[in-house]
């Protein structure tokens, strides 16, 4: 009778993982029962003692239904380590927060309007329809308008403004810190805004902006600026940097009997310096002032280090610093500097939206055109970086910011709060319309070049716009002369080591292209590394040219009476002396060189 209703093994093993799998689906509803009820402050239930509000409950299911596919590991997995990444949804079945982990969300159906609600399958759902979007995501105002790849354009430049950083620079040390000198609050903003307190650091200047193609300098995403706008302080901005100066420094030695001192030797240093030797707070430094001066006591003499910076500097801060262990007091001095940074063709700047693009011309406001009333923008921005980047949530900023400036309120752009009612364009279309402007936030310009109706009507209102850390200040590179590498005797590369500019193999293909020989010619020769060598023209090389006699003589050929002069670069010289050294013999063909006789030396 047993061996009757005993299964075959294979039958009976998946009956077993089928009520095993069941029962976990029980205790996974019991436990996040219970981790719910944890969590409110009302319950005193004595089901919840002992189960922690942070607790991870994944279970990873046998089969998934969705995409027919089995777990390599299913089972209940339960996490209470500290340290875990955690976020807080709604508990659908209790109705209370509950935070969740990583890995359980994977395993949860959690939706994030009502409406995707499916009876027997979603478990949570998000406290609020933008709780799935990052901190910086949610700045972003009407982000539900845009474009996907827009609202992720502008969380990266969110995080280069030039806003307000701190409130304690004076007692800072940073290498490098930007700063916008007359920030506002906008007037068009998300909730988020006043839950972090971001108007205790605000991130950019609400913009008059005029949607219209003029000039012609607001081309490929450039923008115009008023230049009355920039006069009063449009965007003007800062950059704080630190130097620390210490006594022993690897270029002149220990500290050990050093200090910071001026030198009584020259009376004019202390218009520059103090009696320590240090700059006044407060004074202005040009490239090549006195920076400090400081006295070796062992030697009795004074060095004066000069300004080595490439633009003027107010003296911020200066403070006495000494080593970690106290052992050396006073060896070192931190001086802040801050450069005046206001804008200048080639800055770069940003709305809320992607919608980036530099300044390319500061343009007369009497040349501008202005409304009605004599308004004219402080940005001009071209039309056709609208249709392909499809940022709809900046056209209705346009208009939320325009109506908040004429009702003289902040308007709430948080997303999804225009669905299944009134949609954002009506709203913001009749509050214009109601002051007595157009519906459509449109207004009739004059040129600012003829005084003539412009044909059309202008899209015209208020942007939040957000001026970027990519400045030409910090970025331009330009050089004559310079330093060289020692091997190769090409200019070297990098700004800060005042190097040239890379001619890559592109820009020599461009030129080739051209057919303009003279000019790759002139960069990759005269401009880098030219140089005149000996060769001997009977065995085609000038790496066995020595001296031999107090004369000059080929060293293969013995003899002296075939050498001439030769124009190469001076690298190639050291590539065949290289291949000379791994017994590679390289031989040039000299009769189509263009050469000249060497008088051989007496």
């Amino acid at each position: 009778m047993i061996q009757e209703i005993l299964l075959p093994g294979h039958l009976y093993l998946g009956v077993l993982a089928e009520r095993l799998h069941q029962t976990l689906i029980k205790l996974t509803k019991k436990l996040r029962y219970i981790k719910a009820l944890a969590t409110s402050k009302s319950s005193d239930n004595k089901l919840c003692q002992g189960i922690p509000k942070n607790m991870e409950i994944c279970h990873v299911p046998r089969i998934d239904m969705e995409k027919n596919t089995y777990s390599l590991y299913p089972g209940l997995y339960l996490f209470t380590t500290p340290g875990r990444m955690m976020r807080p949804v709604k508990n659908l079945m209790t109705q209370q927060t509950e935070f969740i982990g990583t890995m359980e969300q994977c395993y949860l159906h959690v939706c994030v309007k009502p409406e995707e609600f499916v009876e027997n399958k979603t478990s949570h759902s998000e406290l609020y329809p933008y709780s799935f979007m990052s901190v910086v995501a949610c700045l972003t105002p009407f982000s539900e308008f845009n474009q996907s790849p827009r609202n992720m354009y502008q969380c990266q430049m969110g995080k280069q403004t030039m806003g307000t950083p701190c409130h304690s620079i004076q007692n800072r040390a940073d290498n490098k810190l930007y700063r916008i000198n007359f920030p506002q609050s906008p007037i068009v903003r998300t909730k988020i805004y006043d839950h972090y307190k971001l108007d205790d650091y605000p991130l950019g200047t609400n913009a008059i902006v005029a949607v219209v193609s003029y000039s012609g300098y607001d081309m490929e995403d450039a923008m115009i600026l008023n230049k009355s706008s920039f006069e009063r302080g449009f965007a003007h901005g800062m950059v704080y940097s630190t130097e620390i100066v210490e006594l022993n420094d690897k270029s002149f030695g220990s500290s050990k009997g050093k200090i910071f001192a001026l030198d009584p030797r020259y009376p004019k240093l202390g218009e520059k310096l103090d009696k320590d030797g240090l700059p006044y707070v407060g004074s202005i430094i040009y490239p090549g002032d006195p920076f400090y001066c400081y006295l070796d006591q062992n030697t009795g003499e004074y060095r004066v280090q000069n300004f080595k910076k490439l633009e003027k500097a107010y003296i911020e801060s200066i403070r006495a610093l000494g080593s970690d262990d106290g052992t050396d007091p006073l060896n070192k001095v931190a001086i802040m500097m801050s450069f005046n940074r206001n804008p200048i063709i080639g800055d770069k700047f940003s709305s809320r939206h992607g919608q980036k693009g530099i300044c390319s011309r500061i343009y007369p406001t009497e040349d501008l055109p202005f409304t009605e009333s004599g308004l004219t923008p402080d940005i001009i921005f071209n039309p056709h970086g609208f249709p392909s980047r499809m940022t709809i949530g900046m056209m209705i900023e346009f208009m939320a910011g325009k109506s908040g400036a004429i009702y003289g309120t902040a308007h709430d752009a948080t997303p999804f709060q225009f669905e299944g009612g009134q949609s954002a364009i009506d709203y913001y279309g009749n509050l214009l319309k109601k002051a007595g402007y157009s519906y459509y936030g449109t207004e009739s310009m004059y040129s600012g070049i003829h005084g003539r109706q412009l044909e059309v009507d202008i899209f015209f209102g208020v942007v939040y716009y957000q001026r970027l850390r990519h400045m030409v200040s910090d970025k331009f590179q330009v050089r004559t002369t310079g330093p060289i590498d020692v091997k190769t005797h090409q200019p070297v590369k990098g700004r800060k080591r005042e190097g040239g500019i890379r001619f890559g193999e592109m820009e020599r293909d461009a030129l080739l292209a051209h057919g303009t020989a003279a000019v790759i010619q002139d960069r990759l020769l005269n401009c880098s590394d030219k140089t005149t060598e000996k060769i001997c023209t009977r065995c085609g090389s000038f790496v066995s040219i020595s001296k031999k006699n107090s004369h000059l003589t080929c060293l293969l050929c013995g003899k002296n009476d075939a050498l001439s002069n030769i124009c190469i670069p001076y690298v190639l010289k050291y590539l065949v002396a290289e291949l000379a050294s791994v017994n590679i013999r390289v031989k040039f063909d000299t009769t189509q060189a263009r050469i000249t006789n060497y008088s051989v030396e007496p």
